[in-house]
C-alpha cells in the first residue's frame, strides 16, 4: 500500500541522506510535500526549424538561460527546477503546480510520476491559458514534490533516459523502443 509522506518523515528521510533535495530550505517543507522552485533553465519549441513534430525524430529546442522568462498568452514553455532531487528505490513522486500560481492561468505538470531511483533536476511542462502574458522569476517556488512510499523497493529502479538530467531537457521519445 502506497501513502504519501507527511513533512515529518520527508525530514527523517533528508537527515538519513535516503533522499536528496539540493539545494533546499526549510520553509520548502510542506506539511505532505516539498515546494520546488523554478531554475534558470528554459526550452521553447523552435517552430522555425520544423514543420511537424513526430514521435519518431529529435524535436528541434532553443535553450533559454535566464533570471526571468515572460511566457505568452497560449504558449508552452519547459523549465526546470532549481533543485536537483536523488530518490530512493522505495519512494516515487508526482509533481503539482502550486495553487496560487494556477488561479493565475499557468498549468505547471511534469509528464507522470517521477520513479524510484531517479536522480536529477525536474524538468517542468509550462502552459500559459491565460490571455495575458505571465513573467516568472527564478528562484520563486513554482511546483510540489508530492512523495509516496511504495509497498516494497522497485526490482527495476528507473534507469531511463532521463536520469542525472540538468536544467531543461526536451523529449526524448524519438529513443522510445518502438523507434529502434
Amino acid at each position: 500500500m502506497k501513502m504519501i509522506l507527511s513533512d515529518k518523515s520527508i525530514q527523517e528521510l533528508i537527515d538519513s541522506n535516503r533522499l536528496v533535495i539540493k539545494p533546499l530550505e526549510e520553509h520548502q517543507i510542506q506539511p505532505a510535500s516539498i515546494d520546488l522552485r523554478l531554475g534558470n533553465s528554459f526550452l521553447k519549441i523552435d517552430e522555425n526549424m520544423m514543420e511537424v513534430m513526430t514521435l519518431n525524430e529529435e524535436i528541434k529546442y532553443v535553450s533559454l538561460t535566464r533570471e526571468e522568462i515572460v511566457i505568452p498568452p497560449n504558449s508552452f514553455l519547459l523549465a526546470t527546477t532549481m533543485e536537483y532531487i536523488e530518490l530512493p528505490e522505495d519512494i516515487t513522486a508526482f509533481v503539482e503546480g502550486r495553487s496560487s500560481i494556477g488561479r493565475m492561468g499557468l498549468f505547471i505538470q511534469n509528464a507522470g510520476w517521477v520513479d524510484p531511483g531517479f536522480a536529477g533536476q525536474i524538468t517542468l511542462e509550462l502552459f500559459n491559458a491565460n490571455r495575458l502574458p505571465i513573467k516568472l522569476t527564478s528562484g520563486r517556488r513554482i511546483c510540489q514534490l508530492v512523495l509516496a512510499r511504495m509497498d516494497q523497493k522497485a526490482a527495476n529502479p528507473y534507469n531511463g533516459k532521463y536520469l542525472y538530467q540538468r536544467n531543461a531537457v526536451g523529449s526524448k521519445v524519438y529513443q522510445d523502443i518502438e523507434n529502434c
